[in-house]
C-alpha cells in the first residue's frame, strides 16, 4: 500500500511544524540577539552554524528509524526535542539580557536540542515518505511537503512580527511556547496511525550502527549521490550571503529594497518547486534527472547574468535575474528530492533512513560551508578588486559547481524509473 494524495498531505504538515519552529530560531530570536540585546551578530550566526552541525548526526537517526521498526515515534520525538530546543533558546535569550556567560550555555544546549530534533524529526519523516510513496507520485509529494515548509516559515514569521511588537520578555515566551506546542500537536495529528493503516511497521533490526552505514556507504550509487548532494547544495548555498550585500554594495539597494530582493528570490523558488510537481507528476513531462539537470543548468546560467549586470551599477535589471535564480534553484530542489526519495529504497533493504540520513548530512553540511566559502572568497577578492569584480568571479565560480552537478548527475542518475532491486557495491 502507499500513501494516498490526503496521506501525503498530512505528512506535509510535520515539514511545515519544522519550518514553523526553525524560523523563530534563525530570524525572530537572531533579531533579539542583535537588535534589543545589542550583541555581535556572529553569535546567533555561530548557534546557527551548530545547528546545522549538529545535523551530523542524521544517518544515526535514520539508522535508528530504520532498526526501531517505527518510524512514527521518531519523528514525534524529534518534533518534541526540537520544541523543547526553541523554548529553551527563547529563555537563553532572556537570561543573556542579565548573565552573558550563563545565557551562552542555556543557548548552546538549546541550538544543540534544535539540531538534533531537526535531524530525528526530518529524516524519518522522509524515509517514511520515501518507502510509502508511489513512484509517479514522488515529484508531487517532494513539491507538496516543501511547499507546505516554505508556507510554514512564511506564516510564522509574519504572524509572529506582528503579534511580538511591542516587545517584551513575557510576551516572546508566551509566543513561542504557542507555536512549539501547536507544532507537536499537529505533527502528533498528521502522522496518527499512517504507518499502521499502510501496513508498514517492520520488524526490529539488531545490526549496530557503524555496519549498517557502512553497509550503506559500499553502495556506488548511494556514495555517489551523497557526493553529488554536497557539490550541488554548496552551490546552492553560497550565494546566500553575499546576495544582499552585492544588490546594496554595487547596485545601490536600500536595507528595505534588498529585502523585498530575498522575497522576491523565495518568490521564484516556490514558482520553481511547483512547475516541477505540476510537469512531472500531473502532465508526466520529464523524469526527475532531467529536472535536476535543467535546474542546475538554469542557476548556472542565471548567475552569468547577474555577474554580467554587476559593471552596469544601479538601475540594472537586478530583479528579474534574482527571481529566475530562486526559479531554477527551486526547479533543481524539488527534483533533487523527489530523486532520494526514489533512490533511499535502492539497495539493501531496510537502510532507507540511512540513505536518507547520509544525504542530509551532505546537505547540512553543504549549507555551512557554501556560505560560509562564499563569504569568505568575497573579502578576500575585495581586497584586490572592485565590488562588483569581486562578487562576480564568486557568483561565476558558483556556476561552475552547478555545471560540475549538472555533469555528475547526467552520469550517476538514472532517466527513467529506478529498477527494485540494486545490488550493494552496484
Amino acid at each position: 500500500m502507499t500513501l494516498s494524495w490526503f496521506q501525503i498531505f498530512r505528512l506535509g504538515l510535520v515539514q511545515m511544524a519544522l519550518g514553523s519552529i526553525v524560523v523563530l530560531t534563525t530570524s525572530t530570536l537572531n533579531r533579539l540577539m542583535v537588535v534589543e540585546l545589542s550583541l555581535p551578530a556572529i553569535l546567533p550566526g555561530l548557534l546557527v552554524g551548530l545547528h546545522y552541525g549538529i545535523q551530523m548526526t542524521r544517518p544515526h537517526w535514520g539508522f535508528m528509524s530504520d532498526a526501531g521498526g517505527q518510524r512514527t515515534r521518531w519523528i514525534i520525538g524529534g518534533m518534541a526535542m526540537l520544541a523543547l530546543g526553541a523554548f529553551i533558546a527563547a529563555c537563553g535569550v532572556l537570561v543573556l539580557e542579565s548573565s552573558f556567560a550563563m545565557g551562552l550555555v542555556i543557548s548552546v544546549i538549546a541550538y544543540a536540542l534544535i539540531g538534533l530534533g531537526v535531524g530525528a524529526s526530518g529524516t524519518s519523516l522522509l524515509a517514511l515518505l520515501a518507502t510509502t510513496t508511489a513512484p509517479h507520485r514522488r515529484a508531487a509529494a517532494a513539491t507538496i511537503t516543501w511547499l507546505m515548509m516554505i508556507f510554514g516559515i512564511a506564516m510564522t514569521a509574519g504572524v509572529v512580527g506582528s503579534l511580538i511588537d511591542p516587545y517584551s520578555p513575557q510576551l516572546l515566551i508566551e509566543i513561542v511556547g504557542i507555536v512549539v506546542l501547536t507544532a507537536v500537536a499537529v505533527t502528533c495529528l498528521a502522522v496518527w496511525r499512517i504507518e499502521r493503516g499502510l501496513k508498514v511497521v517492520r520488524e526490529p533490526d539488531p545490526t549496530p550502527f557503524r555496519q549498517g552505514l557502512a553497509e550503506v556507504w559500499a553502495e556506488r550509487r548511494a556514495r555517489n549521490f551523497t557526493l553529488f548532494v554536497f557539490l550541488s547544495m554548496t552551490a546552492y548555498f553560497m550565494q546566500e550571503l553575499i546576495l544582499e550585500p552585492y544588490a546594496g554594495l554595487v547596485f545601490g539597494f536600500t536595507p528595505g529594497q534588498s529585502t523585498t530582493l530575498s522575497g522576491a528570490q523565495n518568490g521564484g523558488v516556490f514558482i520553481g518547486m511547483l512547475a516541477v510537481g505540476i510537469m512531472a507528476t500531473g502532465l508526466k513531462i520529464g523524469a526527475l534527472r532531467n529536472w535536476v539537470m535543467a535546474g542546475c543548468l538554469g542557476s548556472a546560467a542565471t548567475l552569468a547574468v547577474i555577474t554580467l549586470l554587476g559593471p552596469l551599477g544601479p538601475g540594472a535589471p537586478l530583479l528579474p535575474a534574482v527571481v529566475g535564480l530562486g526559479f531554477f534553484n527551486g526547479m533543481f530542489a524539488v527534483a533533487a528530492i523527489g530523486s532520494m526519495m526514489a533512490l533511499a529504497g535502492q539497495g539493501r533493504g531496510q537502510r532507507e533512513g540511512t540513505r536518507m540520513g547520509l544525504w542530509g548530512a551532505a546537505q547540512a553540511i553543504a549549507a555551512g560551508f557554501g556560505g560560509l566559502v562564499g563569504a569568505g572568497l568575497v573579502d578576500l577578492l575585495r581586497l584586490s578588486f572592485t565590488d562588483a569584480q569581486a562578487f562576480g568571479a564568486v557568483f561565476l565560480f558558483e556556476a561552475t559547481l552547478f555545471i560540475a552537478a549538472t555533469i555528475m548527475a547526467a552520469k550517476i542518475m538514472e532517466g527513467k524509473a529506478p529498477s527494485a532491486t540494486l545490488v550493494p557495491g552496484e
